[in-house]
Formats: C-alpha cells, sequence, structure tokens
C-alpha cells in the first residue's frame, strides 16, 4: 500500500538575493526538476506526494501536515544550522522523516565540527586551523605551504576559486580575508593534498552500504596532482564523473570502508555522500561528508546506482525504503 510522502526542498529560483551576496550564494539549493524527479519516483512506486517547501512553508501547514513521511532535501538559506531547521521542526510534531537528523546536519554543515568526529574515530583527514582576519596566520600556520582555503559551513564548492590554493602568506591572509569578508564566517585552512579525487555515496542503515567509487576528472584528466575543481567547473559542469573508478580494488575496497566509518561516525542515515582526496602514494583522506547530496538525475551521487543497476526511480525509493524501515513503515515482503 503506498504512502504520503511530503517533501522539503528549497529551490534556487525562490532565493532572494542581496546587493551583497556572493555569485554562488544560492548554489546548494535544488532545481525546481529535481523535485518533479523525486515525486514522479514517488508516484512510480504507487505512493502519493505532497509538495511542501523550505521551513517557512512547513511552519505555515503545520500541525496537520497529511503525511505519512517526509523525504527532506532542504537545504535553508542562512546560518551554519540552515540544513537543522526542517528535521528539527519534524522532532518537534514527531513526523517522521527522510535523511539525516538535525544534529548530524548542524555537525556536518560546519566542516571542522566533522573533521573533530573523523579525528576522534581514527578517520584520516587533511590537517586544518581556522583562521578569521584579525589572526596571527604566521603563528596559526603549523603545517608548512601550500595550503588550500574554503568556507566552513558552506557547500557545492562555494567559495573555491583558482585562488584557493596558496603558496605564502600573503595569498593566504588574501584568500582568508576574502571569505571572512564575503562569506561572513571563519575560513578553513588546509594543508593542499596533491594527487586525486573521489566520492563514495551511502545507502542505508544496518547495514549500511558503499555504491561504487567514482573518480573526479578535470579536462579529462584523472591524476589531478596540484588541480582541483572549483565552483565555477561545478556551475558550467566542467567536471567529469568516472564510475567505476579506475583504480585497483584495494584502493576502492578502502575508500568504501573509510567512506561507511565516516558515515557511521556523524551518525549519518538513509543516505549520504563522503569526499576524498588521496595522495600521490596512495593514501586516502576524507574531506568532507554530505548528508544532503544532490538527488538530481545528472549528479553523481545517482551515478553509483546507475552503475549497480539501478535507475533513478529505484535508487530514490531504495532510499525512501531505508528510512521506512527505520521508522517501522514498511510493508512489503523485503527491502529492495
Amino acid at each position: 500500500m503506498g504512502k504520503v510522502i511530503g517533501i522539503t526542498y528549497d529551490l534556487k529560483g525562490d532565493w532572494q538575493s542581496s546587493p551583497d551576496d556572493p555569485v554562488d550564494a544560492a548554489a546548494e539549493l535544488d532545481a525546481a526538476h529535481t523535485v518533479e524527479c523525486l515525486k514522479g519516483a514517488f508516484e512510480s512506486a504507487g505512493h502519493r506526494v505532497k509538495l511542501i517547501g523550505g521551513a517557512k512553508s512547513l511552519l505555515r501547514a503545520l500541525p496537520n501536515l497529511g503525511v505519512d513521511i517526509v523525504f527532506n532535501i532542504s537545504e535553508g538559506h542562512y546560518g551554519r544550522s540552515r540544513e537543522s531547521q526542517v528535521p528539527a521542526i519534524l522532532d518537534v510534531y514527531r513526523i517522521p522523516f527522510v535523511g539525516a537528523d538535525a544534529l548530524t546536519l548542524g555537525v556536518t554543515l560546519d566542516k571542522i565540527m566533522a573533521k573533530k568526529c573523523f579525528i576522534a574515530d581514527d578517520i584520516p583527514t587533511a590537517r586544518y586551523f581556522k583562521a578569521a582576519g584579525e589572526d596571527n596566520l604566521y603563528e596559526l600556520n603549523t603545517i608548512g605551504f601550500p595550503l588550500f582555503v574554503k568556507t566552513v559551513h558552506e557547500g557545492t564548492s562555494k567559495g573555491i576559486t583558482q585562488s584557493s590554493r596558496v603558496e605564502n602568506f600573503d595569498q593566504l591572509k588574501k584568500q582568508v580575508e576574502h571569505v571572512n569578508r564575503h562569506y561572513k564566517q571563519p575560513a578553513l585552512v588546509e594543508e593542499f593534498i596533491k594527487g586525486t579525487e573521489f566520492t563514495v555515496g551511502i545507502i542505508g542503515n544496518s547495514p549500511s552500504a558503499a555504491m561504487p567509487v567514482v573518480q573526479y576528472a578535470i579536462g579529462g584528466k584523472t591524476l589531478l596532482g596540484n588541480e582541483f575543481y572549483t565552483y565555477h567547473h561545478v556551475a558550467e559542469k566542467l567536471v567529469d564523473h568516472i564510475c567505476p573508478a579506475p583504480i585497483d580494488e584495494n584502493l576502492a575496497k578502502k575508500l568504501q570502508d573509510m567512506a561507511v566509518r565516516a558515515y557511521k561516525s556523524v551518525d549519518c542515515r538513509d543516505f549520504g555522500r563522503v569526499d576524498f582526496r588521496v595522495d600521490e602514494r596512495g593514501n586516502p583522506y576524507v574531506l568532507e561528508i554530505n548528508p544532503l547530496p544532490n538527488l538530481s538525475q545528472e549528479d553523481v551521487f545517482v551515478l553509483g546506482g546507475t552503475v549497480m543497476g539501478l535507475p533513478y526511480n529505484q535508487i530514490i525509493n531504495k532510499i525512501l525504503d531505508e528510512a521506512l524501515v527505520r521508522t517501522g513503515q514498511f510493508e512489503g515482503a523485503c527491502k529492495q
């Protein structure tokens, strides 16, 4: 028997920009087409769908939401805890939802908090320090150069440009000030890992299963060395995704095992994606984890499912089924 599925989301088209917003301010938000694809996927499995929108729309619809479960992809608009807003509201009203809870979404959006979890669980991650314009960067930098400067609590490569890799203190100071001023937050400064870049999707809870490894390529090159992808690469679709990654079985298994460990470290549930950089000696480092990966038909998360033989509708409903099992609502002979 089908369920009534609510979808919470924030659309790029609803973003109200201000003059001081950076060009990539709405990068994390979803396209209307993604929401329509999710709706179609659920309807193909016999469910009915209620489109809700973001946190403010959700509040207006409560307390009588009229759904069995909410499929949440809402990124929120402002603040370090913006991804936690919809899950926190749903928890208040005891409405079950798909995906990570408010605590996990808050921890993982703040890359430094997530790194602390990884370090506590002995999961390799790039060495780092947090920097604001008034800090003494000479004292903070015990890592050496080159370094990589990015925002603490943004996604979708927001704030990352060709200037993000810095090789001296003048460049470091300039890039830290850029993040502080334009994104109104401290900068995360990491050791730059020369090598290759990968991502691994995760689905499920008991057990949590790693999807095939995806490798990033820029200009057809998988051996990136000192290269890295920027917001411009993402916006212009200049990054290629290769799946399964053309790597040896040992490295693939290491990445998949580390991805599951990172997923569990921050208590993700139902689905997520872990990003890696691998150095020239073959050592992987977790860059970050995303409990709200993009679920458009063209995005990298879905690519892993395609290689597993799961078309788009099936992989989306598999995520839903994991949540229905977790919340005691699954009806059927077995999970997909």
